[in-house]
């Protein structure tokens, strides 16, 4: 399968990464026919925004027969338990990937249910991507441009050609395709994302608890706190299923954080701090840089 034969793409779950997977490629790779598939509600409000060519609910049969790219945008509990029925009933000439933030899991469940041949071919993938912000109406043709779009696998083993089309699809895109094993991606991910989130999350729950009746403290915040709690306008819905299937990563992380927040506490008093603001402000040049 050479780029340009990867023509009819399906894509499950049309909310924020899957909607904008949709107008990236509406946008980049004009020559495909995108469907949609997503429960009933959500599949009627997006038939309209000029993403798809047509959309889907309930039986997924219609939205798969004729893919050759089966791009799965769903929560991690709700994609590990589609697995089979994919595995059983998507076209043996398809490509499925799924763009899910951990990847251990659905992995190793992936690669239980797809040995058999002749089947569909898997390949788990995450972009890293996203925002606070879930659903369509997020959306945006934008959204993968200059991203690091992780691919779960070994970048020197002999690749499949329909890999190859969807390698060349996610650099159309604008993302930069990057190779991890599983394992090391979620421990990555556990540290550069997760972990910020918790953090975001026990930060704004610690200061919602302690409004006063005037609004104090958050009456008197600056751009500084809006832009430290961003993460904490994201819902527990999206983050359920990660923090549950990257909870040993998340657990340890946590530890180490505590420690790290108690050697600060105990330096309040000296002017000690110093070679922590430089490590965090070399970060921040890094991640700039990026």
């Amino acid at each position: 399968m050479t780029p340009h034969l990867i023509q009819r793409v399906s894509i499950l779950g049309t909310g924020l990464i899957g909607g904008s997977f949709a107008l990236a490629l509406r946008k980049y790779a004009t020559d495909l026919h995108i469907t949609g598939w997503d429960r009933p509600a959500v599949a009627r409000s997006v038939q309209s925004s000029g993403a798809f060519d047509e959309t889907f609910s309930g039986d997924m049969a219609p939205a798969l027969q004729t893919a050759d790219l089966i791009y799965i945008a769903l929560p991690i509990g709700v994609t590990i338990d589609l697995l089979p029925d994919l595995a059983r009933s998507a076209p043996r000439r398809a490509l499925i990937t799924d763009a899910c933030s951990t990847k251990l899991r659905i992995t190793q469940a992936a690669e239980e249910l797809f040995a058999a041949r002749p089947a569909p071919l898997f390949l788990p993938g995450h972009p890293m991507a996203g925002r606070e912000l879930a659903g369509f109406v997020h959306a945006d043709a934008d959204l993968f441009k200059d991203a690091a779009y992780a691919i779960i696998g070994e970048s020197t083993a002999p690749r499949d050609p329909r890999i190859n089309a969807f390698l060349k699809l996610v650099e159309k895109i604008g993302a930069r395709p990057l190779w991890l094993g599983a394992q090391q991606h979620d421990y990555a991910v556990g540290l550069a994302s997760h972990l910020p989130q918790l953090v975001a999350v026990a930060l704004g729950a610690f200061l919602y608890d302690r409004l006063d009746e005037n609004g104090l403290p958050i009456t008197v915040a600056g751009p500084g706190l809006r832009d430290t709690l961003r993460l904490a306008g994201s819902p527990y819905s999206t983050w359920r299923d990660i923090v549950l299937t990257n909870r040993e990563v998340l657990s340890a992380a946590l530890d180490l954080l505590a420690q790290r927040i108690d050697d600060i506490r105990e330096r309040l008093n000296s002017r000690e701090l110093e070679a922590d603001f430089d490590a965090a402000n070399e970060l921040y040049k890094l991640l700039r840089s990026l």
